[in-house]
Order: C-alpha cells, then structure tokens, then sequence
C-alpha cells in the first residue's frame, strides 16, 4: 500500500457546528441582563464602600477611584458598635426562627396528614393571617404590648414592650401562616403510608411526628429557616416600633448610627449595611444543599 493510498483510506472527522435559534440566543441575552441587574446593586455597594469620601466628592460617584481600602469598613464596625448590635439581632432571630418552624410543622403536621371537622378552616385561617398587612394592627398592638403584664423570667418591666421577648412573639406571629403553607403542601406529598403503619404499630401522635415525618421535612426546613432568618434578621419596622432602648434593638438600627444629623458619609454607610448583610449571606452557605434541594421540591413531579 503506497503512502498516497493510506493517505485516503483515513476516515476523515467531519465537524457539525450547533447553530444557536434565535430563540435561546434571546433567552440568553434576558438571563444575562437579570443577572447583571440584579448584581449590579451589590457591586456598586462595594464599589462605595472601598472608595474613601473624600476621592467621592472630589471625583464624583460615577468615577474611577483614585484609592481603594478597607478604611470604610473598620469605621463602621466601630462607630455602629456593631459587635453589640449583631447579638441584639441573634437574640431575636434564632429563637423566633425556632419557635416558628417547630410551631408550623405542628400546624402543618396536623392539617396535613389529619382529617378532622376544621382541617380546612385551620389552614385557610393561618394562610389569611399571612396575608395581614402589619400595618393595619399597629395602634391595637402597641396598647395591648403596653399593657399585658408578662412574668419576670420573659420581661424586666413586666410588659411585652421593649422587649426581646415581645418583638420574638410578633415574628412567631406573623411568620407561621407562611411556613405552615408551606410545610403542609410538602408534607401532603409524603406517603400516607407512613403514618398509617406508624400507628399501627402503636406509635403515639408526638412520635410520629418527631421521629417519622419531621426527618422527611429537613430540605423544606432548611429551606424556610434560611427564608425566616433573612426576613427576621432584617426586619427594622418591628424594632423601632416597640422597642425604645436603643442599646437592645437589631443590627438595622445600628445603621443609624452612620448618620450624621446634617451630613451622611454614604461611603461608610455602604460599609455598615454590606457587614450588616454578613450572618445572612454565612447561614445561606451553611445551608445551601438543602436549601436549593427544599426550593426544587416538587419540580420533577407530576
């Protein structure tokens, strides 16, 4: 065979190239321009946040820096007393986040796997309390949290004004209706199975719920506590409105403290709110498996 020959014989690899349709060239571009849009706050909050005041009037905001440094966010932690107003929001966040989710399961456990003469009703009434605006009961709330007496051990006024306790209690209150929608449409996709042959075995109520279909509801869990933590973390209505003591109220107030009565540096207040954003941004990564795998329940289904 002479070298010509071998030469031909080769198979010869045909390439295909893809051409994109118009149509995912457009998807592309709109996913794009969201992704651009909705970071762009963010980086520009950076952006400010490393540029000193002084190079910002004297060069404009929309400028290149002359100087970058960390000199915004070591004033900021300083000046807010940040340290302090992080465990004022901790001390509120965590155990309403708590006491909400294992208030809902509860709710949500009995509707759900249940039949009884107000299942319905039940849910429909912690679904319409969701809907609430907090506005509306807001004159009926502060005189009730004026006068209610509550124990020591929960108040060192006796009231549930100014208190951890009471802006704990209004989070519960409000959050539940959310998470118990939430819950009870997972749980309904649980096998009944479950609970029948729990009790057949002669599992009480409480066992069941604890050791059987609590474990099944770890991703929507997770997936809600990240949700709760984020909106109860940033909450500032319900702080300012009924707490007075300043030194008690959560890291959205310490903010104020950035702004000067006739002069805000924007620069540093970029600082506080981006080391305000901190614990919310450490509890997604903590829970970002089972946060992604509770928002995709259901996706493949049906």
């Amino acid at each position: 065979m002479t070298a010509a020959s071998a030469t031909v014989s080769r198979p010869v690899a045909v390439t295909h190239r893809r051409v994109m349709r118009p149509r995912r060239v457009a998807l592309y571009a709109f996913l794009t321009f969201m992704v651009v849009t909705w970071l762009f706050p963010l980086l520009w909050a950076v952006y400010t946040a490393l540029r000193p005041y002084s190079d910002t009037a004297h060069n404009g905001y929309i400028s290149l820096p002359g100087v970058l440094n960390f000199d915004n966010f070591v004033n900021a932690w300083n000046q807010a007393e940040l340290p302090q107003f992080y465990l004022n929001s901790l001390i509120v966040t965590v155990p309403a986040v708590i006491f909400t989710l294992l208030l809902a399961s509860m709710v949500a456990f009995a509707v759900s796997r249940f039949s009884w003469r107000f299942n319905l009703l039940c849910l429909m009434l912690f679904t319409a309390g969701n809907l609430l605006p907090p506005q509306v009961i807001i004159v009926p709330l502060f005189r009730l949290y004026l006068l209610l007496p509550v124990p020591p051990p929960l108040s060192d006024n006796g009231l549930l004004y100014d208190q951890y306790f009471g802006i704990i209690l209004i989070h519960v209150a409000f959050q539940t209706g959310f998470c118990v929608f939430v819950l009870s449409n997972y749980m309904k996709t649980l096998s009944r199975e479950l609970t029948e042959a729990a009790l057949a075995d002669g599992a009480p109520v409480w066992r069941i719920y604890w050791n059987v279909i609590l474990p099944l509801c770890r991703p929507a869990l997770a997936a809600l506590a990240t949700l709760e933590f984020t909106f109860i973390y940033n909450d500032f209505f319900w702080a300012l409105l009924l707490m007075k003591s300043g030194d008690r109220r959560p890291i959205t107030s310490a903010l104020n403290n950035l702004q000067g009565q006739f002069f805000t540096d924007t620069n540093l207040l970029a600082a506080g709110a981006l080391l305000a954003a901190v614990p919310t941004v450490l509890v997604y990564i903590a829970l970002q498996r089972h946060f992604i795998s509770g928002m995709t329940l259901g996706s493949t289904k049906g």
